[in-house]
């Protein structure tokens, strides 16, 4: 053991580094850009990857052109003069072709790419086909507005579908804490990396609508770079989103990450936070419109005690007018007042209306006996015109009538024949006779 060399941590390290520098001065090395940074130093740090591996790169600031006048690579001329530098563009999903060296920095132990030059290459991998899935289910109306749904306004149960051990679980309950009108919140564990990931949530997402307990559903994961992102990308979650019964709120990543749940969802956040945010109202902000609307009630409720007491008062003013012990009260003024002149005048004006009373009962009298008198007149004259109607009064001087077999009055000797069967009535009765002959008494 003593014969052997033994290094400190510092002595191994410089020596991988003196190694690994030393073995790759200049290397060329084409992948796709993800989990790329711009911190305020200028540098830019990021990563590049292929199907199975990755390998951390900087682009220091000092490497760093503003703009470029040729290829740096092929050293060609830009024709159109020139244009804005790679670096300054850089995004992730980007395939590019680069040259650097390899640098380990010691005081992490990890090797990095320095970069020296880089071209684009060519969108990479993931990024094609993320566009290509875009553009399909763009086609289907996955993400047409008119098929999102509003969220409800105070959700009182709501399925939470997360990872249980990240960090976005926990902002979300704590910020959700402090908002809404209390709101009960049951937690479906899903794993949010990984290839299984997006079919299982798939999955979840169809057994909650099936439950039919939650009012919304809340999707969210903490950022990441576009493969850790990924699973949210899946076509088969993106279906499920589309085929939900219930909302779907989805906060996925940073404010710069999109994914085709996001874009499938009814609403999307920027963050876990900010799903919490639009999910439930600040409940100082509600408290603050509760005030609000409990101060318009009270001023609208004074003006309407207001107004009514004036109509009160306009209407006990009416019906005093109209009371009938008013008008009771006006007659016997008005009768006091006829009793006082009545008083004024004295025993003439009481003699003359007794004279008045007397003249008009005499003229009452007088007429009332003319009256009678025609009336009688008149009635001993329709007795003589009636007495003189009375069908019987011939019969009594002898005379008879008489009626042929139909029942009509003889009238005139024409109307019979001999032989021809005819009444006559008497004044005890009728006798049947017949006519001989109507030539008698010519």
């Amino acid at each position: 053991m003593q014969d052997e060399k033994i290094f400190s941590v510092t002595a191994l390290t410089e020596a991988i580094k003196n190694r690994l520098e030393n073995a790759f001065p200049l290397v060329w090395v084409r992948g796709q850009v993800t989990d790329l940074s711009r911190p305020a130093s200028g540098h830019l740090y990021f990563a590049l990857r292929d199907e199975t591996s990755r390998i951390a790169a900087v682009w220091f600031k000092k490497d760093i052109k503003s703009e470029e006048r040729f290829d740096p690579l092929t050293g060609e001329v830009y024709a159109d003069g020139p244009r804005l530098s790679l670096a300054s563009r850089l995004e992730n999903g980007q395939e590019i072709l680069c040259a650097g060296r390899l640098a380990l920095y010691k005081a992490r132990g990890i090797y990095q790419l320095v970069l020296e030059y880089a071209s684009l290459a060519g969108i990479g991998n993931l990024h094609a086909e993320f566009e290509r899935l875009r553009a399909k289910l763009a086609g289907l109306g996955y993400f047409s507005p008119d098929r999102k749904r509003p969220l409800p306004p105070h959700p009182k149960r709501a399925a939470l579908v997360t990872s249980p051990q990240g960090a976005a679980v926990q902002d979300f309950l704590r910020l959700s804490e402090k908002r809404g009108l209390g709101s009960a919140f049951r937690l479906y564990p899903v794993s949010v990396q990984g290839d299984e990931a997006g079919p299982k949530i798939a999955a979840t997402l169809r057994r909650i609508g099936e439950e039919g307990w939650a009012e919304v559903i809340v999707l969210i994961r903490g950022g990441g770079s576009l493969e850790d992102l990924w699973a949210f990308n899946d076509e088969t979650l993106a279906q499920a989103v589309f085929a939900s019964p219930v909302p779907v709120l989805a906060g996925i990543g940073h404010e710069i990450d999109f994914t085709l749940t996001d874009m499938t969802a009814d609403l999307r956040a920027a963050t876990p936070s900010h799903a919490a945010q639009l999910l439930l109202p600040d409940r100082a902000e509600l408290a603050a419109a509760l005030s609000r609307a409990n101060a318009a009630l009270r001023l609208n409720a004074h003006r309407r005690l207001e107004d009514g007491a004036i109509r009160f008062e306009n209407l006990e003013k009416t019906l005093a007018r109209l009371s009938p012990f008013r008008m009771l009260a006006n007659r016997d003024s008005r009768l006091e007042t006829e009793i006082r002149l009545l008083r004024k005048a004295g025993a003439a004006m009481l003699k003359t209306r007794e004279q008045r009373l007397d003249m008009a009962l005499r003229t009452l009298q007088d007429s009332g006996k003319l009256t009678a008198d025609k009336a009688e007149r008149r009635l001993e004259v329709a007795g003589l015109r009636l007495e003189a109607l009375n069908p019987r009064a011939p019969l009594e001087r002898g005379y008879a009538l008489a009626r042929k077999a139909d029942g009509s009055f003889l009238r005139s000797r024409a109307e019979v024949s001999p032989g021809q069967a005819l009444t006559l009535t008497v004044l005890d009765g009728d006798v049947a006779v017949r006519v001989e002959d109507r030539h008698v008494g010519q």
